[in-house]
């Protein structure tokens, strides 16, 4: 669970909210199952998530895995009654995949870069990413993004990056990022070879999964596709 004081664009009202995420991979030869499934059980979840006041609702695919992100407001725990219909739900989809994350619990929280919140999604562009931690790299990569926190200091990030989360589970890395359009400016030369630099390092201990770095190493990996959303 990840707590924090977000700003509403900027107005600089405040408010809580929390962060979740959670990730599967779908059995060999059941994808086409797993999204039929997710559409038969589609109009029961959404009523589950508006009752539970759950916001921000999306759930992204890559090969065969699945990652999924909500946000909900803070200390807005289920009931015994909801928690039983969120059960019956995933229960109805279980045939057709097997759980990355711990059901219930949140993936292991490796980096964060909020920023300034927008609620309005109409301009936002998604990435949405997927790696393999090389054996024994997990701390070495959450000390490497501990590091950007640290430079950052309390400084909060005006974008065009937003809502910037990444986590890790079962060799796994997942990470979310919204972008504002409206803020996005073609790279410098020098943030090239910035960036080029961390991902070269980045390389040393995972191995990408979607085409985030194929700019870079000339590789072919498929993007991440948004199966769903609601808000």
């Amino acid at each position: 669970r990840q707590r924090q004081m977000c700003i509403r664009d900027r107005s600089w009202r405040v408010y809580k909210m929390e962060r979740h995420a959670f990730a599967m991979k779908v059995k060999d030869d059941m994808m086409n199952s797993y999204r039929q499934k997710l559409g038969e059980i589609w109009k029961d979840l959404t009523l589950f998530l508006d009752r539970n006041q759950v916001k921000n609702f999306s759930i992204w695919n890559t090969e065969r895995l699945i990652f999924g992100y909500y946000e909900k407001e803070d200390d807005a725990e289920l009931n015994a009654e909801e928690k039983a219909v969120r059960d019956v739900l995933i229960e109805k989809m279980a045939e057709t995949f097997e759980w990355i994350s711990e059901p219930g619990q949140d993936m292991r929280l490796m980096y964060h870069n909020y920023g300034v919140i927008r609620e309005n999604k109409e301009l936002i562009r998604h990435r949405v990413f997927m790696t393999r931690l090389k054996d024994g790299c997990e701390e070495e990569y959450k000390a490497r993004h501990d590091g950007l926190i640290a430079q950052r200091g309390d400084t909060v990030d005006p974008g065009p990056d937003s809502n910037f989360t990444i986590w890790s589970a079962g060799g796994y890395i997942f990470g979310y990022d919204e972008i504002d359009t409206t803020m996005e400016v073609d790279e410098t030369p020098e943030a090239r070879e910035t960036t080029v630099a961390w991902e070269t390092r980045q390389l040393e201990i995972m191995d990408w999964i979607t085409d985030d770095v194929d700019w870079m190493t000339g590789e072919w990996h498929p993007a991440s596709r948004r199966l769903a959303w609601h808000n």
